[in-house]
This record gives structure tokens, sequence and C-alpha cells, in this order.
């Protein structure tokens, strides 16, 4: 009798992430063997009926790894929310995935897409700091003041954000690396030093780049590249 985590069972089904699954459990949309849990520490075993959102799930049997270069204008939830485009849209497999973290709908780049629940936890896990590198285009040129705001540390407005690492490429443009993973983290640390944004892309999480690959295409990740996140 083997049995584990629920919220680790519904990540290794491809459905979402365990944090995510964590919310989908206190929200009451997992029932087990008909009955709804709440409970975040609940256990299960491999004969028990797992349903999410009336849906029974099980296990993927093969384990899928993708880096997506997002475009503008699509969303990283899993559905399509008030006429907007989903992510998944642009995955042309016979497998189910799910983003790991988020990019807001106008930021562009590096977006990696999974089935593997342990996989996405390594990346978003916020003990592992993996750090994520964005290219900033303004409409003003930047000043080093401004510049030494973002590298110390700003509030922006229900979290003080850590110290970033800042390089200007020219007079309206800069790369950003930062660890966490808050909401539209980028954008509001620009707007609380007063700087305007133009264009905002993700060119790197933790050893994995873009490198060549075009805006709205994918491609799968290398063994070599799967294990850069352990």
């Amino acid at each position: 009798m083997i049995m584990e985590r629920l919220n680790k069972y519904i990540a290794s089904c491809g459905i979402c992430s365990r944090r995510k699954a964590d919310e989908l459990i206190q929200c009451g949309k997992v029932e087990v063997n008909g009955k709804i849990i709440t409970e975040l520490g609940y256990k299960v075993e491999e004969k028990d009926i797992v349903k999410v959102n009336g849906r029974i799930i099980s296990k993927e049997e093969e384990k899928v790894y993708i880096m997506l270069n997002k475009p503008k204008g699509y969303v990283t939830t899993s559905n399509e929310q008030f006429g907007r485009k989903s992510v998944l849209n642009l995955i042309n497999e016979n497998v189910r995935v799910y983003p790991i973290g988020r990019l807001d709908m106008y930021t562009e780049g590096l977006l990696l897409l999974t089935n593997d629940g342990d996989f996405a936890n390594k990346v978003m896990h916020p003990k592992n700091e993996i750090e994520k590198v964005y290219e900033v285009t303004t409409s003003t040129e930047i000043t080093d003041s401004q510049i030494k705001s973002l590298e110390s540390g700003v509030d922006i407005g229900d979290y003080v954000t850590k110290e970033a690492k800042v390089k200007k490429i020219s007079k309206d443009k800069f790369e950003i690396t930062i660890h966490e993973g808050k909401n539209r983290q980028v954008r509001r640390m620009c707007e609380t030093v007063k700087i305007k944004l133009l264009n905002l892309k993700r060119v790197q999480e933790g050893k994995l780049t873009l490198g060549t690959l075009q805006t709205g295409k994918y491609r799968y990740l290398t063994e070599e590249e799967k294990n850069m996140v352990e």
C-alpha cells in the first residue's frame, strides 16, 4: 500500500503545481472516493478515486518538459478568461501540461510547462531561489538613482523586494535579475521608482535561456536542461 499527499498526487497527474493543488483543496474542488477533502495533509492510496472539479484524474505515464517563448496577449492560466487566449493554445501536443509560475498578459518570454509536479515544485519553491532574468525596455532614459533603488530593494505596496541585480544595456534598456515570484513584481518595481516601461521580456530562468527560440514557438527541454534545476 503506497500513500502520498493529495497535493503531490494531483501534481503528478499533470493537473497543476503542488501549490496550486493546495488552493484547489482548500476551495473544496477536490474529492476522494466521493468525499470533498479540504485537509492539506490528506494522504491517498493508489486505489482511491480522486476527482478535481468533478473530473476523475490519473497519473500521466510520460513526463513532459517544454520551454515556450510566450508572446504578448496570452494568459498563463489553464483556461481562457474573458476572451483572452491561454498559452496552452500554443502547445500543439497530445499531452496535458500546465505553466510553471506566471507571466502576465503583457509580458513575453521564457515560460516552462510540464506535467511533472516535482519538477514544477523545484522551479517554483522559494527556498531554491532560482534566478529569473528580465529584459526591460523603457520610454525614458534610466538614471543611476533608479538602478540603485532597484538593486537595493523597493516597497511595492504589500512587499519589500529583496536585492536585485541590474545590468544597464543602453540608455533605455536594462536587465534585472530577481529570484522572487510576486505578482507583476518587475512591473511594480519599475512603477515604484518611476520607470516608464515599454516592454518586458523574461530571457532566462535559472540556467535555462531562450536562445534563438522564436516568439510563439516552443521546444522540449533536453535531458541536460532538465537537470539544471536539480
